[in-house]
């Protein structure tokens, strides 16, 4: 079975990772091909997180690189077509929800090519979200729909999905996370960093309602100004973020936080390190609020919804939005040991990928 599989930023690779690696094991039954449509293109945010993750180059590199939506997306789809038509692969397998995800299904769809969407049904229900359309438009095209957690079959059943296409399979994400657990454990960032554990806080935030908009960006720097003078924070600085900080006049504020930390993006096995350690963590990732909830690191989700519920209701995040006043009472929380414990979702358990491959093989 000849299986494509697309990806295009660092969260991609990171649930592509254990699928590959399973498929490589069993050349008999499987080809794969990992297609980078280089929606990432950055060095720090693409190769060296391939490299980590032991994907290695991709075999096809589309190179589409930066854009607007609809540039992105249209450069995607035009490059993508005639790799499909020259290999004409059994099955095309999509992770996530970006740009990549949605475009490659669209031309997929067009040609009557089987697609395979990894981490289907989660929705946030909020359409301004690039990344709600994304996953709507590719739920609804995909032939097979594997889900991360129980309760986005309802989400795909309440749109008109057929109960027959939907399967539960777990978070592949989970898989990379267990699996380089060594690697992990060997990183030497906290002692780089001179750090203790549990004595930091670790941000990181790339989203465009958070750092496209001077107000909600302020605020959360507002918060930090004096979360700083509690606990160290370590800044993981998104390259999209550095930019709107420099353009709103923001940066002196950031160097004046007491104890900050500013770094470039780090590679996988250092970044879950600092996150495994953490006293706290602020995020606006979705892909990092799993993480804590697995790894039990209280986390501060600087977002108004989330299209990962679970990692609320049952995990260790808590939806705090942007605003200053409540990101400082809920880290006086944590700070004040008043947090609640988590539990870690069904299926959550480092053999997603396993599961992944029976669907495959009894599908196709």
């Amino acid at each position: 079975m000849k299986i494509m599989i697309v990806g295009g930023t660092r969260p991609n690779f990171v649930k592509i990772s254990p699928i590959l690696k399973l498929l490589r094991r069993h050349p008999e039954h499987f080809h794969p091909l990992f297609v980078h449509t280089g929606q990432h293109y950055d060095t720090r945010m693409s190769q060296s997180f391939l490299d980590d993750l032991e994907i290695g180059k991709p075999d096809i590199a589309l190179g589409v690189g930066s854009g607007t939506q609809a540039v992105q997306t249209a450069r995607i789809m035009e490059s993508f077509e005639p790799v499909v038509l020259k290999e004409k692969p059994d099955v095309v397998l999509v992770v996530g929800d970006v740009t990549s995800t949605m475009a490659c299904t669209l031309v997929c769809a067009k040609l009557m090519m089987p697609v395979v969407h990894v981490e289907a049904g989660i929705r946030s229900f909020d359409r301004q979200m690039p990344e709600e359309v994304n996953r709507i438009v590719t739920d609804a095209l995909a032939d097979l729909l594997l889900t991360p957690v129980a309760e986005a079959r309802e989400n795909l059943i309440r749109e008109g999905i057929p109960d027959e296409r939907i399967h539960f399979v777990g978070n592949v994400m989970i898989d990379t996370l267990v699996q380089c657990r060594e690697h992990i454990n060997n990183s030497a960032i906290i002692d780089d960093l001179g750090l203790n554990p549990r004595e930091y806080a670790l941000l990181t935030l790339h989203r465009p309602s958070n750092v496209d908009e001077e107000e909600p960006l302020r605020h959360i720097m507002d918060a930090l100004g004096e979360i700083g003078k509690s606990v160290r924070i370590v800044f993981s600085v998104h390259p999209r973020t550095q930019k709107m900080l420099t353009q709103f006049g923001l940066s002196s504020q950031v160097e004046a936080i007491p104890g900050l930390i500013n770094l470039e993006p780090l590679p996988y096995f250092d970044f879950l390190q600092l996150q495994r350690q953490a006293r706290f963590v602020l995020t606006d990732s979705g892909g990092i609020q799993e993480e804590t909830t697995f790894l039990g690191i209280p986390c501060l989700t600087l977002r108004e919804n989330t299209e990962r519920p679970i990692t609320i209701t049952h995990g260790t995040s808590k939806l705090v939005g942007t605003n200053t006043c409540v990101i400082l009472q809920e880290t006086k929380r944590i700070l004040d040991h008043q947090w609640h414990r988590g539990q870690i979702p069904d299926l959550w358990d480092g053999h997603t990928a396993e599961r992944i491959l029976d669907v495959l093989k009894q599908k196709f």
